[in-house]
């Protein structure tokens, strides 16, 4: 858990393909009556990202402390809209963080291994009872087959689809916008693909395994700047949590 969550590269990878099911979810409404995520999609990717570390990377009182603040934000917000976010919501976006976090480790270094899927669920599972949501499967086998069951009955392409979408394209510019549906073509679910039309880059996963060498040879920082806005550089870079110099998605490939 810590080796993904620590490495910048990989972080960005589960957001690459989080933004894909967060356009087709159902719930996607609430994300819409807050505004937040529309309005600056790569800056909540940042403060998402910064929340998980937060837990991740924290002792057991500082976690619980970060999951109270989280659902005080979630109340805070259902008050304001004077309903309950449904529990099925709740476990779609950590259905889709557990899925891409080991969706994001296998492109960059390898898959993860039976204990190792274990151990991402089990420490996933822990947040979600943290954070009050109920009714989360006891095992990985058992959410393997729960997560496919919300997949199909939870996204749907509507309105808030093109929504974000189009705010993702305003945000990215035409070529890193085009570069995010390359990305997610890659590591999405087919029945996500297919709801987005995604047309599958397979020519992209050969130059996706080739970052981690370039990485190694000191490239990191330059690509970086390439495909990145210049703007979120720093937050970027502040997301390896672990170590600095090479990313440790880098460090896998090559051991």
């Amino acid at each position: 858990m810590r080796r993904i969550w620590g490495d910048g590269d990989m972080v960005l990878l589960v957001f690459a393909g989080s933004a894909a099911e967060f356009a087709l979810n159902r719930a996607v409404d609430w994300l819409f009556f807050t505004g937040k995520l529309p309005a600056d999609p790569i800056g909540r990717l940042f403060s998402t990202a910064g929340y998980a570390q937060g837990i991740v990377f924290a002792d057991a009182a500082t976690a619980a402390r970060t999951l109270a603040r989280i659902r005080a934000v979630h109340q805070a917000v259902e008050r304001e809209r004077g309903e309950q976010i449904p529990d099925w919501a709740h476990r779609d976006v950590l259905y889709m963080l557990i899925d891409y976090s080991e969706r994001a480790h296998e492109t960059f270094a390898r898959p993860l291994t039976p204990d190792e899927r274990h151990e991402l669920y089990d420490v996933f599972r822990r947040v979600g009872t943290g954070l009050g949501i109920p009714d989360l499967p006891p095992t990985y086998a058992e959410w393997s087959i729960d997560r496919e069951r919300h997949l199909r009955r939870d996204l749907v392409h509507g309105g808030g689809t093109g929504a974000l979408y189009d705010q993702y394209r305003k945000h990215l510019g035409p070529w890193r916008y085009h570069l995010l549906l390359w990305l997610q073509s890659i590591l999405t679910p087919e029945h996500v693909r297919v709801l987005l039309r995604l047309e599958r880059a397979a020519w992209l996963r050969p130059l996706v395994r080739l970052y981690p060498v370039l990485v190694r040879a000191g490239l990191r920082s330059i690509i970086q700047r390439l495909l990145m806005p210049s703007a979120h550089l720093p937050a970027i870079r502040a997301l390896d949590h672990l170590q600095a110099g090479p990313s440790r998605a880098a460090r896998l490939a090559g051991a």
